[in-house]
């Protein structure tokens, strides 16, 4: 009897092994170059093995093309950008972070990682429809989304290396911080009806950043978002 049992729990692990890594399989990331990146605001410079590196103030840019909600960063924190810039809010912050659904300036999701004032990972929603300049919405219509589970993630330093990665299924979101879950919730109906790329933005760090995002969609393949820039797509 005992044998038995033992054969049969075998099994059923070998089968969650075989699901994780066909889940893995599919979900397969692909790096993103400079070249496919969209500078919304900043600069972004090429760096090694398709990296990017990050040295200004302010950087917004999203993944010109259209692919899963799935992106990854392993980046490395340099410290501060010295001469620093506000916020909209007039709130001086240090913070590093994935854009998600990133339909234009004024309709998007973050999962901000901040590292000063205070450590701590946020997810946001920013929500202005029928509004898609930043001459329209300005810095309105952000809302914090709480979490129904959380946990805290690294106090970051400088020369610290950490990978920052979410998805978004449905209004579901996961954010993971060095494979680990650290954020997980429902978005709201906001969030349900923005349409768009993937991205990264930064505020008052160096950074160097290895970024990867999930497949192309099928129904999209060919397509880009085009390469919007300037003021009226500051976030």
């Amino acid at each position: 009897m005992q044998n038995r049992r033992a054969i049969h729990v075998c099994a059923l692990l070998t089968l969650l092994v075989l699901t994780q890594l066909s889940q893995s399989a599919a979900t397969k990331l692909m790096s993103v170059p400079r070249a496919k990146l969209c500078v919304t605001e900043g600069t972004i410079e090429e760096s090694p093995n398709d990296g990017v590196l990050v040295i200004v103030p302010k950087m917004r840019a999203y993944v010109n093309a259209f692919t899963a909600q799935l992106v990854e960063a392993n980046f490395t924190f340099l410290g501060s950008t010295g001469n620093e810039a506000r916020l909209g809010s007039g709130e001086l912050r240090r913070q590093f972070g994935l854009k998600l659904l990133a339909q234009d300036a004024c309709n998007l999701v973050y999962a901000m990682w901040r590292i000063e004032p205070e450590s701590k990972l946020v997810v946001s929603v920013k929500s202005n429809p029928g509004q898609h300049t930043s001459a329209e919405c300005g810095n309105r219509g952000y809302r914090n989304i709480k979490p129904r589970h959380s946990t805290p993630v690294p106090v970051l330093r400088s020369g610290d290396t950490h990978e920052l990665r979410a998805e978004i299924n449905a209004d579901e979101m996961k954010v993971f911080a060095d494979n680990r879950l650290v954020w997980e919730g429902s978005l709201g109906a906001d969030a349900a009806s923005f349409d768009g790329p993937v991205g990264i933005r930064s505020d008052n760090a160096r950074l160097q950043i290895q970024l990867r995002t999930g497949p192309l969609l099928e129904a999209k393949r060919g397509q880009a978002p085009g390469c919007r820039s300037g003021p009226e797509e500051s976030e």
